[in-house]
């Protein structure tokens, strides 16, 4: 049998986390992270469906929408656990730990450098405490000499008082000009953080979850924000500033023109975050599960050496559904802008319009991904192309280390009755 044809269609699907994978099956779904130690947890997930409670949620078209908001909630959630499992976490407070070490380490440092400078300036003070002495037994001999050398004598005296006043000033001002030196704000600053308590570490694991839950809230809060910005908002605005440019002649084209401009904006968007080290690995765990959904659909065993002969490019993952809706949006679009011609000079009216239709586009991509992802033919090919491509950037040749976890979690949610993972 080719490889390039399966000869199972499973309905299996899959998301890369942070040193994991989640697997979802038709009757759980497992997520499998790999440890600091090197050791592989897998939990069980609680992913009930609206689908499974609700027949009216199953229906074409409208199921779309479901599967994408239970996808993003059930990997938000799944994603902030494999952070919590994978120990980077801890990573994270062994670092600040490292620091406040080092810190510490500092502050003890300048402290014994204070001490070691007080000690030099009460060797100073004692000093002279004892020359002051000395100058004292000589005033007393001075006032018991002759007369004829009186004066001469008080004018000597009269000097060793103005030292032994020098000498006391000197004694007195001698920590002072100590502080003055180049280092005063450092030793300060040290003294005054060795005298401050030092913070024991009381968060227990399930805090720092509570933490990681509120900041991944915020982002996803920002990071809708921003989506909105650019998928919705800019290329409508710089359509504009083009169109104004060009004379209004390109008024016909703003559909297809900002459709473009979107597709432009994802592309360079995952371009740049897969530059980062920790997205990189999250690729690699990507490219993983497709290798083994494929190994399985093959009905090959599921082993490291199997799943590693294949491709890591598979018709039904989430890029290709995204850029598949991007594509179908334009066509969209496309037929409103001509039926409506003065609807899209409105930016607002226009932006909150294609919002409103977004549902409906979810739901037609997503019909064409099942549709794909059931039939392996020239049609087929065509649609699945784009997201395929973009898939060299999502996707990256995974490890053996990393392989054994998505064999780990896709062993988990294959069903025993074979009849029941039908796609």
């Amino acid at each position: 049998m080719s490889k390039e044809k399966c000869c199972k269609k499973t309905s299996i699907g899959g998301q890369a986390l942070i040193e994991g994978i989640m697997m979802r099956g038709p009757h759980k779904t497992v997520m499998s992270v790999r440890k600091n130690d090197g050791q592989i947890v897998s939990e069980n997930l609680n992913t009930t469906s609206l689908k499974d409670k609700c027949g009216f949620f199953g229906l074409p078209i409208i199921r779309g929408s479901v599967s994408m908001v239970e996808s993003l909630v059930f990997g938000y959630k799944a994603l902030m656990r494999s952070a919590d499992l994978s120990g980077m976490l801890e990573e994270e407070e062994a670092e600040k730990k490292a620091k406040a070490d080092k810190k510490a380490d500092k502050n003890a440092k300048a402290e014994e450098a204070w001490e070691a400078e007080s000690e030099s300036v009460a060797e100073t003070v004692v000093d002279v405490s004892e020359t002051t002495a000395e100058l004292d037994e000589v005033v007393t001999d001075a006032d018991e000499t002759t007369d004829d050398e009186t004066d001469a004598d008080e004018i000597t005296a009269d000097e060793i008082i103005a030292d032994k006043t020098t000498a006391d000033e000197t004694a007195e001002s001698a920590p002072d000009e100590v502080a003055a030196d180049g280092e005063t704000d450092y030793v300060v600053e040290a003294s005054a953080e060795a005298d401050a308590p030092i913070e024991k570490k009381t968060e227990k694991k399930s805090e720092n979850g509570i933490l990681m839950a509120i900041i991944g809230a915020i982002s996803m809060v920002f990071g809708i924000a921003l989506a909105l910005a650019l998928f919705f908002y800019l290329p409508s605005l710089i359509f504009k500033y083009v169109n104004h440019l060009a004379g209004g002649q390109m008024t016909s084209y703003q559909a297809a023109f900002e459709g473009v401009l979107k597709i432009i904006i994802f592309v360079i968007y995952l371009i740049l975050v897969s530059q980062m080290k920790d997205i990189k690995r999250v690729f690699m765990y990507h490219g993983a599960e497709h290798k083994t959904i494929f190994c399985y659909e093959h009905g090959n065993e599921l082993t490291v050496e199997n799943v590693r002969k294949e491709k890591r490019f598979h018709p039904r993952c989430g890029t290709s559904f995204l850029i598949l809706m991007l594509i179908v949006s334009i066509i969209f679009y496309m037929i409103i802008a001509r039926i409506f011609p003065d609807l899209a000079s409105n930016i607002v009216l226009w932006m909150l319009i294609r919002i409103a239709c977004l549902p409906l586009l979810v739901g037609v991509g997503f019909e064409l991904i099942k549709f794909c992802g059931r039939h392996d033919n020239f049609v087929t090919k065509i649609i699945s192309a784009p997201g395929v491509w973009l898939q060299r950037i999502t996707t990256k040749e995974p490890d053996d280390s990393m392989i054994e976890v998505a064999i780990e979690a896709m062993t988990a949610v294959i069903p025993e009755n074979s009849e029941d993972d039908r796609w």
